[in-house]
């Protein structure tokens, strides 16, 4: 196992080489390429065969996605409602109680034990602190949230105050993400989020005091009105108060597809030249002050769990991102959240009137899915191996390709030739080994092992890689 994790070079001709269209990872095959041929009685038959077979049984994960946003900010591309009307989460409540309820209904009761929980958005935290109790509650009736598991919610600190910090920490929360994105007061206008650093960094002092394990502050380059200056500001006062991991995200315009970002003049986004160097200040700040390159945009000190994970070889990757936790089956609730049970993804409908019909008649609200091909778990888990651990140990590969490993992957191997030479990878006898050079463009290395994508080479629908 390759020991040197938070070696990373920046080559800026390289990146320029390699920077092309390419999918995130968070699940192989990736959420595009779900179809409508798998719905709620698929989705149905999976849980019921985990229910029928306990030995083939992983540990839960739990997601639950809250889309309420109380304002639009122009970049995101997630799927949120804007309102001030808090009964609309209430309604939304209610009904996250029967998806919980038929979703268990096909289980046995004697399983659930969860060991990760994810409350996303849109903004959590637009719940009120009754309606905070009430979605643990009914959690808690259904599932049993083991001790030392990874419990962990995203967090505007706009909308979020030392009570509120108070009361997660005792619904068992222990881990937060906050995002920041930039302080630069002309940013933030650009963008539509006005945000203090001082309304930010109470939250953090907030969820220290509560003993929250892992704090995690999320930032963007590539924003309207950035600039190389003012970003090098933000991470002075991101590092002040040294989070325990960082994400520096690509800002992806796209507004064909994302309608808030119609509202970014394509003239205020920094040139290409300018990305890159926010980029290459970001890395060379967030190594100088110690933290570890754990892959793509993430960072972390070298004693937080993720660091420690990957230098285990225990490191995971999931639609969360990078998890200290094993493959786990996931159950997610609310619209568009996705799930991974046994060998199979599913996806919700989109809208709260979709998600209400399909509840109100008991049917699962699934609309979409996969169920995973032999070669598909093969090619997920060699994907896993590269974004994780930046290694392919043809050995651990062998049994599914019938021993032939270098056979049955004879084309992809012949495909890394280029970027061997370009000095991204190593090929050696048994193995390929991610470079230094190789490690912030491994979206691009994984992608040659996607025979989806080998098959259908249309990018376009997704983002740059850098």
């Amino acid at each position: 196992m390759a020991t040197l994790y938070d070696q990373i070079v920046f080559d800026e001709a390289l990146i320029r080489r390699f920077d092309i269209n390419g999918p995130r990872y968070t699940s192989y095959p990736t959420a595009d390429r779900f179809g409508p041929e798998f719905e709620s009685e698929a989705y149905r038959r999976q849980l019921e065969q985990r229910r029928d077979n306990p030995g083939n049984r992983r540990p839960f994960s739990l997601y639950f996605h809250l889309p309420f946003c109380t304002t639009i900010c122009y970049y995101c591309a997630c799927n949120k409602i804007i309102t001030k009307d808090h009964g609309r989460s209430a309604k939304y409540l209610k009904y996250l109680g029967r998806e919980l309820a038929l979703q268990t209904s096909f289980l046995d009761p004697q399983d659930n034990a969860v060991e990760q929980l994810h409350w996303g958005g849109g903004t959590p935290t637009f719940l009120s602190h009754d309606e905070m109790r009430q979605l643990m509650a009914m959690t808690r009736r259904h599932f049993r949230l083991l001790d030392g598991g990874e419990y962990s919610i995203e967090v505007d600190p706009r909308k979020v105050d030392r009570a509120t910090v108070d009361l997660l920490a005792e619904l068992g929360f222990n881990r937060m993400s906050l995002g920041v994105q930039d302080f630069d007061e002309r940013v933030q206008q650009a963008v539509n989020r006005i945000q203090s650093e001082e309304e930010t960094f109470a939250v953090i002092d907030a969820a220290r005091a509560n003993g929250f394990k892992s704090i995690s502050i999320d930032l963007i380059y590539g924003l309207p009105k950035q600039s190389v200056a003012g970003f090098d500001r933000t991470l002075d006062r991101v590092l002040s108060v040294s989070p325990d991991r960082l994400s520096i995200y690509n800002y992806a315009h796209l507004p064909t597809l994302f309608k808030p970002q119609r509202r970014i003049l394509d003239a205020d986004l920094p040139v290409p030249e300018a990305r890159l160097e926010i980029l290459s200040l970001a890395i060379d700040k967030l190594t100088d002050a110690g933290y570890v390159f754990i892959g793509m945009d993430h960072f972390a000190k070298p004693d937080d769990e993720l660091a420690v994970a990957q230098r285990a070889g225990r490191l995971h990757r999931n639609f969360q991102g990078y998890s200290t936790h094993s493959d786990c089956d996931m159950l997610s609730f609310g619209i568009t959240s996705i799930g991974k049970v046994g060998a199979s993804y599913s996806q919700n409908v989109k809208t709260l009137d979709e998600y209400y019909d399909r509840l109100d008649n008991g049917i699962l609200p699934v609309f979409r899915g996969i169920t995973l091909t032999a070669d598909d778990e093969l090619r997920r888990a060699i994907i896993q191996s590269l974004m994780c651990h930046f290694e392919l140990p043809f050995e651990k590969f062998e049994a599914p390709c019938g021993n032939a490993f270098s056979a049955y992957f004879a084309a992809e191997l012949a495909d890394l030739a280029e970027m061997e030479a370009a000095g991204l990878l190593r090929v050696e006898p048994g193995r390929v080994v991610v470079l230094p050079p190789g490690r912030m463009l491994v979206r691009a290395i994984s992608m040659v092992f996607d025979a989806r994508l080998r098959v259908n080479r249309t990018q376009n629908r997704y983002s740059k890689v850098i």
